[in-house]
């Protein structure tokens, strides 16, 4: 019991550490206040269920076993995807995600489609999938996303299908690039897609490290693990 209250202090004082840096930030941009996302990754879900307690609602996770097992001993919180998903995870991820921020592909958008439509029927899920579409700064795939020049036709497209609603555009920058050009680009993505759509889009980008250069870009959404969460457990 005593370490459980330790480690909700602890969780606390992150919280409070990061919500007023994020002020101080959209203060500084003359943004408004973007939406803070904790990436809970690598942490158990005893930690999840405190920040529960401390007010958290939703929480992001990377990889897809590890989210599915804490997805199910915790149905009151919401999980969201924010690591890549291969086609053949579509249905678990299907069954347990609020939103997934990573599509990237045409034949991943259809997967995850047809996996919300077959979790519906069998009762479990109620309601469609949230999507982000995964911008790549760097046209390198293989970190995940889509090239600047393919989201267009990718937008066309999950706004056809039944089960998927788009929200947004995700991304994270390259290695060694310039975050701040990266993010305002894809601000200006969003800002595109949204009038084109004639609805607004988000845009989630920003996280620990780059979160200042993400909220002066006009980020709609931060994803923050260690600012909160502390260092990754040891195994």
């Amino acid at each position: 019991m005593e370490a459980a209250s330790k480690r909700k202090e602890e969780l606390r004082r992150g919280l409070e550490r990061t919500r007023a840096s994020i002020a101080e930030l959209s203060q500084a941009a003359g943004r408004e206040q973007p939406q803070l996302l904790p990436v809970t990754k690598f942490h158990p879900a005893e930690d999840i269920a405190l920040l529960g307690e401390l007010g958290i609602t939703d929480v992001a996770e990377n990889r897809e076993q590890e989210a599915r097992a804490k997805a199910a001993q915790l149905p009151e919180i919401g999980f969201h995807m924010i690591g890549q998903v291969q086609t053949k995870k579509a249905n678990h991820v299907a069954r347990w995600a609020r939103s997934v921020h990573s599509l990237d592909s045409s034949k991943l958008a259809q997967a995850l489609d047809r996996g919300v439509a077959l979790a519906c029927e069998r009762g479990e899920r109620e309601g469609g999938l949230n999507v982000f579409i995964q911008v790549s700064a760097d046209a390198d795939t293989a970190r995940g996303g889509v090239p600047v020049a393919g989201v267009g036709d990718l937008v066309a497209e999950v706004e056809k299908l039944e089960h998927l609603s788009l929200q947004g555009l995700m991304v994270v920058p390259p290695l060694g690039g310039d975050a701040s050009e990266v993010f305002e680009q894809t601000r200006a993505l969003t800002d595109e897609m949204t009038e084109g759509l004639g609805r607004k889009l988000l845009l989630s980008a920003g996280m620990s490290a780059d979160m200042g250069a993400a909220i002066a870009a006009g980020t709609d959404i931060v994803r923050v693990g260690t600012g909160i969460m502390g260092p990754r457990p040891v195994v």
